[in-house]
Parts: structure tokens; C-alpha cells; sequence
């Protein structure tokens, strides 16, 4: 017997715009939670991966054609977690909208040549 894959579900448009309207914020890039050494030779930190200060929260993002890195506090890293999940999913429903609007606009218009370009 064949496998047939099961094709995904596409969300209807307006339900995307009812998911991305109730999002507040979003940002784009990565929060890294780094330990470090002092530098200090006689601090424990030194020898004893455990005595590491820290924890520190780093914002890694693009802007324009720059990588920018700052340190957040643990509040704003939570927030910015927030904010960068909510991106995705904008992302990923924008994706699925796209999609949509594909597919609407080929049916619309049946006798159109089928051309991809590179």
C-alpha cells in the first residue's frame, strides 16, 4: 500500500491577522546566558568552574548589515524572550499566509503558464 503524506493544514488569513494583532512585541536575534571569569588570579572563579560570576544575559541580533551584542538584564532577557518567540511565530504565520495567497492567486488565474524563476 502507498504512503500518502499528509499534506499541512494552511491557516485562513484572517485568523493569521486575528494571531499576529494580539502580539505586543517581537524582536529578532538570540539571548545567551554566559558565566564568567574575573581575571582576577586570587578570586575563586579562577579555579572553580562553580564560583563563575553571572549569571550574564546577552542580546545577539542583526541590524542592517551589523551583528550587535548587549548585555541585558535578567528582566529585559525575559522580555526579549517574549518578544523573539513572538517573532517566529509572526514569521512562520506571514509563511503560512503567503502560502495562502499562493494558492488563491493561481486558482484565480488557471490558464497561467507554471514559470519559476532562479
Amino acid at each position: 500500500m502507498a504512503k500518502h503524506k499528509k499534506t499541512p493544514q494552511r491557516l485562513d488569513p484572517k485568523r493569521a491577522r486575528q494571531l499576529i494583532a494580539k502580539i505586543e512585541k517581537v524582536c529578532s536575534g538570540t539571548i545567551t546566558t554566559r558565566m564568567k571569569v574575573c581575571g582576577k588570579p586570587e578570586c575563586r572563579c579562577a579555579t572553580d568552574p562553580d564560583a563563575r560570576h553571572g549569571p550574564y544575559y546577552e542580546w545577539t541580533r542583526r541590524e542592517g548589515k551589523r551583528l550587535l551584542h548587549s548585555v541585558v538584564s535578567a528582566a529585559e532577557a525575559n522580555d526579549l524572550q517574549t518578544a523573539i518567540a513572538n517573532y517566529r511565530k509572526v514569521q512562520q504565520l506571514m509563511k503560512e499566509w503567503e502560502a495562502h495567497s499562493v494558492e488563491l492567486i493561481r486558482s484565480t488565474h488557471p490558464q497561467s503558464p507554471r514559470r519559476n524563476h532562479h
